[in-house]
């Protein structure tokens, strides 16, 4: 289980992250410690207790991700939570704790008040980073499940984790982020030279060109400009060392102008074939996912009330096993009412394990038919990915044809200015 949390402010907006309703289910588990019975009311009664400290980032917001393909019980969570907090130092403080589920997977939110009400002071969060980190490798061991390379060794994490400005750079050019660290990263991994890097960049449907202060950027074929240090993770004289020096790179806007160039005369027709085509299929794919997550909310729906109905019936018939008059009070007397309490207090905790067991099998399974169908998502995805590098893989083919056409013709028409120079000599 991937345990990411930070320190923060901001309770009105972790309250709207929260409960925001792109997630296709969100279940509210707990709210302990606050007077609220909300989470926006109780993120504000926090914030509201930590203006009389002088701590800005009250909050300590932690996600609990498990692995995709492991049907994790809402037990298992809640044993992580308490023993985070004890690793923490936050244990009995108020807290927060949010289901999300998207894309079939589902991962839990916790957050937690890091404000002592009774001195009036913050829990100090040292090294939380390397106590989360144990913890985890501790859980996945504990569950069997298979663990992340980035987990067992740092210095393995994944190279497709991005930051925000990387992403909404991204999102603008209408590529997911992912496909774009990958693609300059191996393209990076397969050269050993500036020219080579070159070259395996425009396979790509990237070109190396000269950015502002000095940096080598690499431009795709929409015009968007990536720097190739911050994208690749190295430093820039690490990339100027392979590369050499950047005035000898065309400038972004005379890339730019190639490239429009080549797309607008050779492939763009096709490209907007290919991407109509994944529009459709994505279009019938989102169709057939916003159908079934109605059809998931209302069973779920259906389900609690259902339980809820039962429930209260239990609850009914336990109730009345106790006799009243009289014959309640010499049971009271002698001792039966309270054995009888006691037996009826342990029905009625096997019956809410029973409810929450039910539950979760409802949960595992509608987790598994949207998982079913996030994978022809992605292998549409995939498939439509696959399909633009092949035309990119054109346009690289293209550019160099035209760039040695250009070649011969400069040379031809130098060997014929020279030829009617010794004409004219003679």
């Amino acid at each position: 289980m991937i345990l990411d949390g930070n320190q923060r402010g901001g309770a009105r907006d972790l309250a709207v992250h929260l409960m925001k309703p792109e997630n296709e289910h969100v279940e509210i588990h707990e709210i302990r410690g606050f007077m609220a019975d909300t989470v926006s009311g109780a993120l504000r009664e926090a914030e509201a207790v930590s203006r009389g400290t002088r701590c800005h980032q009250h909050l300590y917001s932690l996600s609990l991700s498990p692995p995709e393909t492991e049907n994790v019980s809402v037990s298992v969570f809640e044993a992580a939570i308490e023993r985070i907090e004890e690793r923490l130092g936050l244990s009995g403080h108020p807290r927060v704790v949010v289901f999300h589920e998207k894309k079939g997977r589902r991962h839990a939110h916790c957050v937690w008040s890091r404000i002592d009400a009774d001195t009036m002071t913050a829990v100090r969060m040292s090294h939380d980073r390397r106590k989360l980190g144990a913890l985890s490798r501790e859980l996945y061991l504990e569950h069997g499940w298979k663990m992340p390379e980035g987990l067992i060794d740092p210095a393995l994490r994944s190279p497709l984790n991005f930051d925000r400005k990387e992403w909404f750079q991204a999102q603008r050019a209408g590529k997911d982020p992912r496909d774009i660290k990958a693609a300059l990263q191996q393209c990076w991994a397969a050269s050993d030279s500036g020219k080579a890097l070159a070259h395996a960049l425009e396979a790509r449907g990237y070109y190396l060109a000269r950015g502002d202060r000095g940096r080598i950027v690499a431009v795709d074929t929409q015009g968007e400009v990536y720097a190739l240090a911050r994208w690749i993770g190295l430093k820039t004289k690490d990339v100027r060392q392979r590369i050499g020096d950047p005035d000898t790179l065309p400038s972004v806007e005379d890339t730019r102008h190639k490239v429009a160039s080549l797309v607008r005369d050779r492939l763009s027709d096709f490209i907007g074939s290919v991407t109509e085509d994944f529009a459709r299929a994505a279009a019938q794919l989102e169709g057939q996912r916003l159908a079934m997550v109605e059809r998931h909310r209302s069973d779920r729906s259906a389900f609690d009330e259902a339980q809820r109905q039962r429930a209260d019936d239990e609850a009914r018939q336990r109730a009345s096993r106790f006799r009243k008059g009289l014959l309640g009070l010499w049971d009271r007397l002698t001792g039966k009412h309270a054995k009888l309490r006691e037996e009826i207090e342990r029905e009625a905790d096997a019956c809410a394990l029973r409810d929450a067991q039910e539950r979760q099998t409802l949960v595992d399974r509608q987790r598994q038919e949207r998982l079913a169908l996030q994978k022809e998502i992605d292998e549409e995805r995939r498939m439509h990915v696959r399909e633009l590098a092949r035309l990119h893989r054109e346009i690289s083919r293209t550019a160099r044809m035209q760039e040695q056409d250009q070649a011969i013709s400069v040379g031809s028409n130098e060997r014929r200015r020279r030829s009617r120079h010794r004409r004219l000599e003679l």
